[in-house]
């Protein structure tokens, strides 16, 4: 694997190592990469989800921490310059096997590291049961985007304030706060300096490097400005995903083992047929929702019948990770009639 290092150490804001991950994808040749980086306080919101309903923004702003939005998708993380986080990018289109493969090595570099590490359920690291890293993926034509954080100490207090979970969410993993969940490094015990866990970590990963050069970080900071484009980061303006029109919108809120949280807000006319859709929440997204389910809907009536019907040549796992289509049919149908 090659680790791509860059010729300065003082932080950037997070969305540069963002649009650094798509510049690598996009323009170096097919190979492994890998890097590590910090940044000051700034909550990273998944793709999919409500900013608002994710985040105290009123605390964030009065306490200086940035709010930005990534690619991928998966649920907010809180990171800070006690949290390293950790980009690999790989050829190929296999997305969730790139990603198990990713997040398993993670894991066994801190087994080798004295931590009793492993990768579970959809996305996270844990050791005795509790969280130190969360991670997501996406996709670019021909390669894998896999990220992720690792807490080598945290504050749960700003990280509590900042990061607002649902309730439903926190009642889904039987907890009664963000806190309660998320451990670090160095209360599992770790031995290493800040410095001397990042550079074991690329030694054990990384057999070759390559040092950014000015043209690369130009290039890099280029692509960065498409994160602060308000239809992406606030889900906003002519580009943004459409919601429904609030006339007869009917919410389906749920928590699904193996997808996460998802919220699909769907327009029904006077007939009880089926309009626009859009989906918001933590789940990871595959393909394009309203190609390969959402389009197939528009339509149909409100009814278990043909509910059936239209989805029955979908595959809905191919758009959101997890969601077969048995659990989608129960969902419309719990919710709708």
């Amino acid at each position: 694997m090659i680790h791509l290092r860059l010729p300065f150490i003082e932080p950037r804001r997070l969305p540069f190592y963002l649009a650094m991950e798509e510049w690598a994808a996009q323009y170096l040749p097919a190979d492994e990469y890998f890097f590590s980086w910090r940044v000051k306080p700034t909550v990273i919101c998944g793709r999919n989800q409500e900013m608002d309903k994710e985040v105290d923004m009123e605390y964030c702003r009065r306490e200086g921490i940035d709010v930005v939005r990534r690619r991928s998708g998966g649920g907010c993380v809180f990171a800070d310059m006690d949290n390293f986080m950790f980009s690999y990018i790989s050829p190929g289109d296999e997305i969730t096997a790139t990603f198990a493969r990713y997040t398993t090595m993670i894991a066994a570099e801190l087994r080798n590291m004295g931590l009793d590490a492993c990768a579970t359920g959809r996305n996270d690291i844990v050791i005795d049961g509790r969280k130190v890293s969360g991670n997501a993926f996406y996709h670019l034509p021909g390669r894998c985007i896999a990220h992720g954080t690792m807490l080598y100490d945290f504050n749960p207090a700003v990280m509590s304030r900042a990061i607002t979970p649902s309730r439903a969410k926190l009642e889904s993993k039987s907890v009664k706060s963000v806190q309660s969940r998320v451990s670090c490094l160095r209360e599992a015990g770790i031995e290493l300096s800040h410095k001397d866990f990042e550079h074991q970590m690329i030694s054990a990963l990384c057999d070759n490097e390559i040092l950014l050069s000015p043209e690369d970080i130009a290039a890099i900071e280029k692509i960065e400005q498409n994160y602060y484009d308000p239809a992406f980061l606030y889900r906003k303006g002519e580009n943004a995903p459409r919601k429904p029109s609030a006339d007869n919108v009917r919410s389906i809120h749920s928590h699904i083992a193996g997808v996460g949280e998802i919220e699909i807000s769907i327009a029904v006319d006077l007939d009880g047929r089926i309009g626009r859709m859009e989906a918001s929440g933590d789940f990871f997204l595959l393909d394009d929702p309203e190609t390969m389910i959402f389009s197939r809907l528009r339509g149909t009536l409100c009814n278990r019948e043909d509910l059936e019907k239209a989805i029955n040549d979908t595959e809905p796992e191919k758009a959101i990770a997890g969601l077969d289509r048995a659990t989608l049919l129960n969902i419309l149908t719990e919710k709708l009639l």
